[in-house]
């Protein structure tokens, strides 16, 4: 009798669905009021039989752990919050992001001014009145770096995440500055003189020291140009003024252990800089252009190298 009902309840099962799932087996036993899963499992096995009732065992534990259909509302809810907390984050991330490259466009038309002016020193222009505009802009640059910290403080702890938002420009910016200063004084800006500059004192908003050393690389490349156009216009004596700057610049950033990255790449090509400001020096010496002076000066380059 009991392979004849395992065969009648296998195709009733069939009938309800081709692909056979607990749920129609569950619909299935509820037309058996009688059999429960508290009744004795020999009873259950005779009618169904021991593979019948291994499956409905194995199908009724799966189900109660799942917790059956009463779960998926929950874990669909659990989904949709899940990515409307998502959608509010990247909302609020990029009108931020908006709001800081509003002020990093202002910063960039800022030294594309700067950089307009400086050029005009490779005409052999006086550098005192060139300097005049550029640093009238550096008020200017200030009062951005101090709008783009405002915006910054609204999300604090996130400096680096929206940092490369305005790290080119910065570099420029600091690669201007150290120009000028160098056409000032025949000195190296430093990085805190450079963050006094752009009022970046704060501990959270503060001038990256990786930007700043990127910022010097720049600023050694207009060094051999400046030097040419020097020795075009008669100036014999700045290629040796210049090779001493760039010289004590080289040996310091050999102090540094640099991966090979960015920065790295900047500083390789600044023995390039060395190198053709070295050749300047030399052509301008064996044509006998020096002044008598420069044999001092040309002694100390040497014991630095």
């Amino acid at each position: 009798m009991r392979p004849a009902f395992r065969n009648a309840y296998l195709n009733f099962s069939r009938c309800l669905s081709p692909n056979p799932k607990f749920p129609n087996t569950l619909s299935f036993l509820h037309t058996f009021p009688t059999i429960s899963t508290s009744q004795s499992p020999t009873l259950i096995s005779f009618w169904f039989g021991r593979e019948t009732f291994r499956s409905l065992s194995s199908t009724l534990c799966c189900y109660s752990m799942a917790g059956g259909e009463a779960q998926a509302p929950h874990s669909s809810a659990s989904l949709e919050k899940q990515f409307e907390d998502f959608h509010v984050q990247l909302e609020e991330s990029g009108s931020l992001r908006d709001r800081i490259r509003a002020v990093v466009m202002e910063i960039e038309s800022t030294t594309r001014l700067m950089n307009a002016t400086l050029l005009l020193v490779h005409q052999s222009r006086p550098t005192p009145e060139l300097l005049e505009k550029p640093k009238a802009q550096i008020g200017v640059l200030k009062e951005l770096y101090n709008r783009l910290a405002v915006v910054l403080r609204e999300c604090p702890g996130q400096y680096y995440r929206y940092h490369g938002d305005w790290r080119s420009e910065t570099q420029t910016v600091v690669s201007l500055l150290a120009f000028m200063h160098w056409l000032e004084t025949g000195i190296l800006l430093m990085h805190s003189e450079a963050e006094d500059k752009l009022g970046l004192n704060n501990s959270e908003f503060c001038l990256d020291v990786e930007d700043y050393l990127i910022g010097i690389c720049f600023m050694s490349n207009e060094l051999p140009r400046y030097v040419v156009n020097q020795v075009t216009a008669g100036d014999y004596d700045c290629p040796r003024k210049v090779l001493k700057f760039i010289t004590d610049l080289h040996a310091a950033f050999r102090m540094l252990n640099l991966r090979n990255d960015f920065l790295r790449k900047k500083f390789d090509g600044m023995k390039y800089d060395l190198k053709r400001v070295e050749e300047i020096h030399y052509d301008v010496k064996i044509r006998g252009l020096t002044a008598q002076g420069d044999s001092i000066g040309e002694q100390e380059i040497q014991g630095q190298s």
